[in-house]
């Protein structure tokens, strides 16, 4: 995943300076998607192993919580 980050900030910086070519959008489009997707993969694991602790002493794990919602 760094070299993706690396490319995408690369692909970014050329931009800026003297802009891409069609190619160059396409693969920073790619890379950027597939970015967001692990980011929303990664947070989505770390909400599901989330457990939140009411004043009562309760808990309930987050991903019970919205079983239903997705």
């Amino acid at each position: 995943m760094d070299l993706k980050i690396e490319r995408i900030n690369e692909l970014y910086r050329k931009s800026q300076a003297e802009g891409l070519t069609e190619e160059e959008k396409a693969e920073q489009a790619a890379l950027r998607k597939a970015y967001v997707e692990a980011f929303h993969k990664n947070m989505r694991g770390n909400l599901d192993n989330m457990k939140i602790q009411y004043p009562d002493g309760s808990i309930e794990n987050v991903k019970d919580r919205y079983k239903g919602k997705r």
